[in-house]
């Protein structure tokens, strides 16, 4: 099993060039099941993820071909409507292939699906959307059976802001009979990006960006070319990464405009943000000041950075308030890094920080995707070696992160 060793207490200086988005490019490929016609995608990150998803789009009978992060699907001879439980385990967004499949072929199964340990993330908003656009559902042994002879445009009100829910519902409207109304919708812009491709596609969709989408179904959805958008988490980890090393970077190929409260979160630490429209370069030359946020959905403060902010906090001046809302075991990076020597009181949704003078690196484990991230940051950030465990999670969501932050002058190298 991979680790990674960083030995802390190096600026970082240089330019990085930013992915595509993890969370805008598991939905699009899902939309590849859509149509027959050739679907051309570019901008696609190189992920353990979206492996994994391309893995279980060729079994369903999707082709698929990838070539310099330009990925081709035709779904012309999709000829298997299961997702079974040894590819949804690793990867919850395999839930994604619900809609589409039902949408297009009338039938789905789809396991109960995995992923990470941050807490329960129920599908059942999934299954009561569907039903509303009257679809037969039924959870037999650990699957999700749907039948539909054709989807029927309907009004679904979640009970609440629901990202893959609201991916699903616009990909099954997309090909419904009649008019459906998503109220209470997901406003993330890998949420756009999704519409903006179906839009592409020939779906009629109003209301992109908005808590309110009207969709007007279509018999048919055609192929067309698209680019992911830049990964906004990627770009603020990075941002996080100078911020507690210190130093000058420049994150190209990316986007401030949908980063606006964690650009604003950075620049109260004290770090001198500058930024053009694809472009933002981060300059820190002192200890940051502690910072404290409330994560909520879109456009407020993102869960995904939570972990990543509070190494920050770890080592900046002053205590910080981290309130987390969104999943309830997004706290499991805090004991390793009191290993590193941080001061972190857990107080039921409430993490207390009381900023140290400085962290000494240690042995740590991860335990999800941004919480392996939130370690990253604080080994650059700490004194001596620490060494990463389980950073398969890291993975999961990072393209090559060691090969970039080496790139602009982090000590850090994987080890088998």
């Amino acid at each position: 099993m991979d680790k990674l060793l960083i030995t802390g207490g190096y600026r970082l200086n240089g330019d990085v060039i930013i992915s595509g988005a993890k969370n805008a490019a598991l939905p699009i490929l899902c939309a590849g099941l859509l149509t027959a016609d050739d679907l051309v995608l570019s901008n696609v990150p190189s992920l353990q993820d979206v492996s994994t998803m391309l893995k279980l789009l060729r079994q369903m009978g999707l082709a698929v071909t990838q070539e310099n992060g330009i990925v081709t699907l035709n779904g012309a001879a999709v000829n298997n409507w299961e997702a079974p439980y040894d590819m949804v385990k690793t990867m919850r967004a395999s839930i994604l292939v619900l809609g589409p499949l039902l949408a297009r072929f009338g039938e789905a199964k789809v396991s109960l699906p995995g992923g990470c340990a941050i807490g329960s993330r129920p599908v059942d908003q999934h299954i009561k959307g569907l039903q509303a656009m009257g679809a037969e559902i039924t959870i037999e042994a650990g699957y999700i059976h749907a039948k539909a002879k054709r989807l029927k445009g309907a009004k679904i009100v979640t009970d609440m802001i629901t990202v893959t829910g609201t991916e699903n519902f616009l990909m099954a409207a997309a090909l419904a009979d009649g008019e459906t109304v998503l109220e209470n919708a997901a406003r993330e812009p890998e949420v756009t990006d999704l519409a903006n491709l179906l839009v592409a596609m020939g779906a009629k969709i109003q209301g992109i960006g908005t808590d309110r989408l009207v969709i007007q179904g279509v018999d048919r959805l055609h192929g067309a070319a698209h680019t992911v958008i830049a990964d906004r988490i990627e770009t603020a980890t990075f941002l996080c990464a100078v911020a507690a090393a210190g130093g000058d970077i420049t994150l190209k190929n990316t986007r401030s405009d949908i980063l606006d409260v964690a650009m604003d979160k950075l620049r109260e630490a004290g770090v001198i943000i500058t930024s053009g429209p694809d472009w933002i370069r981060a300059q820190m030359g002192a200890r940051p000041k502690a910072v404290s946020f409330r994560t909520t959905e879109y456009p407020g403060f993102p869960t995904d950075m939570q972990a990543q902010f509070m190494a920050l906090d770890c080592i900046a001046q002053g205590v910080s308030k981290v309130t987390e809302t969104i999943f309830e075991n997004r706290f499991m990076h805090v004991q390793e890094m009191n290993r590193l020597g941080a001061h972190i009181e857990i107080d039921g949704h409430t993490a207390i920080v009381n900023g140290v003078d400085k962290l000494v690196g240690a042995p740590v484990m991860a335990t999800d995707l941004r919480a392996s991230a939130s370690l990253v940051i604080a080994g650059l950030a700490a004194e001596g070696e620490t060494l990463i465990d389980r950073i398969y999670h890291l993975d999961r969501g990072y393209d090559k992160m060691e090969v970039k932050l080496s790139g602009v002058g982090a000590h850090i190298q994987r080890v088998k």
